[in-house]
């Protein structure tokens, strides 16, 4: 494949902050392709392509963490060597995330409307749920903070679970969603900064340009402060079920350390996504109101 021998997983892993550049012309990439060729589902495809080329180096990264189950005995130094991964990993995210974003903010109306709309809906949906069960429950609509920080809670930690188990019957499964939830954020940061630019518009000169980058940063942070915990969680468990998934097919589970391996990385993921809860109900409406 082309954009493997461009982009070597095995270089990059030595360089993660790499990643990022990685992601994000992968991204534009797809998008462009999808839009060019299947217009009506550009959306979901420019989830697939971008999942398409990353899964080289994905799988790889899996691969060698599985082989490290079993070269260490120590826990704290698979978890140490895990955290690279991580890292690793969340470039690669963050550089899909903005160049959606950038393609969002800078594109045609007509382009965006076309490739973000099944992640305008996703949007919805999820406030929808959110908003609605806690409203359904509670007569007068008056909902505690905890109520939300619940319900939250369990949507993402429904989220966390089909990450383990697309992870455990493909491999690199969850790679997809985390992929979607990249791309259901940026719709909803572009959205935010489109809808906030709108309201400066009548600014000229460096009002405008000074605007344009505090609108950016601010719709950045808000989603992201608590997002980025969320998703670490996912790529953690994600990580864990890769990992079950090599060992399960190299017939190497009885090996100890990588069942205690995978436990302890699901516990992590389950300790960010309610640090992520957190954040995200206590934390962000106080610094973004």
């Amino acid at each position: 494949m082309v954009l493997e021998y461009i982009f070597n997983p095995f270089v990059l892993k030595k360089k993660p902050w790499e990643m990022f550049i990685v992601g994000f012309v992968y991204s534009i990439i797809a998008l462009f392709l999808s839009y060019l060729v299947f217009k009506e589902v550009s959306g979901l495809l420019t989830v697939f392509l971008i999942v398409i080329a990353i899964l080289p180096t994905m799988y790889v990264t899996v691969k060698s963490e599985e082989e490290l189950d079993i070269k260490y005995e120590g826990e704290w130094k698979l978890l140490q060597e895990h955290a690279k991964v991580i890292i690793f990993l969340l470039f690669m995210f963050l550089g899909v995330t903005t160049a959606l974003i950038f393609s969002y903010v800078f594109l045609p109306h007509g382009m965006v409307e076309s490739v973000f709309d099944l992640q305008h809906k996703a949007i919805v949906n999820v406030n929808n749920y959110v908003r609605g069960s806690i409203v359904g429950e509670d007569i007068t609509g008056q909902a505690t903070k905890a109520d939300i920080f619940i319900k939250i809670f369990l949507n993402n930690l429904k989220v966390l679970f089909f990450c383990l188990i697309f992870s455990l019957l493909y491999g690199t499964g969850a790679l997809f969603i985390l992929t979607w939830n990249a791309s259901v954020i940026a719709a909803a940061v572009g959205s935010l900064i489109k809808s906030r630019l709108a309201e400066t518009a009548s600014l000229a000169g460096f009002g405008l340009f000074s605007s344009y980058f505090t609108t950016t940063a601010f719709s950045f942070l808000k989603y992201m402060l608590h997002g980025i915990l969320e998703i670490t969680a996912y790529f953690i468990v994600g990580l864990a079920g890769g990992i079950l998934s090599m060992a399960l097919i190299k017939k190497d589970l009885s090996y100890d350390s990588i069942m205690a391996d995978v436990l302890d990385l699901v516990l992590i993921s389950i300790g960010f996504l309610l640090v992520g809860g957190i954040v995200e109900v206590y934390i962000t409406p106080l610094l973004f109101s």
